[in-house]
């Protein structure tokens, strides 16, 4: 939705044709006017229904604002640490006939590190509303103070689908019964819904303060 309504007013206004016809200054409000319109149409967007994660997981403070981990639970001595992308922002490009309210692939990196350990175990999937498929199985640097997606330099493992049924089966099993399965795909979807309309937002601010304090500066 947010993808398409932006898309929507950039085709009914043809800034490029504007800016050849007027000073600078004009073009400064132009552009200014256009934000504060894209900007208060996202405000208006009706946000999806507030759901809950699984009980045993609980939301990151702040998780928001930054692309550290979503959710996290203890199971045992074990740390569960979830992040969440959608699949267009890996790949790159888009469907455009995608739900218009749904992000429904996503990428979801689901990390098991223990105490003392240096390195934690790291699964790569993906996330549908009805399931959850396993894509790579690799040791990686523990998450906690790298950031997110850290990528390591030693060997990752082999390509999971090179298993034998039999292990693809037990590493299933083996995130499953840490609760990571489809039931995580409604509170994820809405999340993902409400951090892209926050950056959204954000980029048509931060981008008006500039302009705005740029217009300041050639008006002294």
């Amino acid at each position: 939705m947010l993808r398409k309504a932006i898309a929507g007013c950039a085709l009914n206004q043809p800034w490029r044709v504007i800016a050849t016809r007027h000073s600078t200054t004009a073009i400064d409000s132009i552009l200014l006017r256009s934000l504060k319109d894209h900007y208060q149409e996202v405000a208006k967007m009706t946000p999806p229904p507030k759901v809950s994660p699984p009980s045993h997981f609980t939301i990151i403070k702040g998780a928001l604002e930054n692309n550290g981990p979503v959710l996290k639970r203890t199971y045992g001595n074990e740390e569960i640490s979830i992040y969440v992308m959608r699949l267009a922002t890996v790949v790159g490009g888009g469907d455009d006939d995608d739900d218009d309210d749904g992000i429904n692939q996503l990428f979801v990196h689901v990390d098991v590190s223990k105490p003392g350990q240096k390195d934690s175990l790291h699964f790569l999937c993906g996330l549908y509303p009805d399931a959850l498929g396993i894509h790579s199985v690799s040791m990686r640097p523990n998450l906690e103070s790298q950031g997110f997606l850290v990528v390591s330099s030693q060997y990752n493992g082999p390509t999971f689908q090179d298993l034998d049924e039999r292990m693809r089966d037990a590493l299933h099993s083996y995130i499953e019964e840490r609760g990571v399965n489809e039931s995580l795909f409604p509170f994820l979807q809405a999340w993902l819904y409400v951090k892209d309309n926050r950056n959204l937002m954000r980029w048509f601010r931060s981008v008006g303060q500039f302009i705005s304090e740029q217009k300041s500066a050639k008006g002294t």
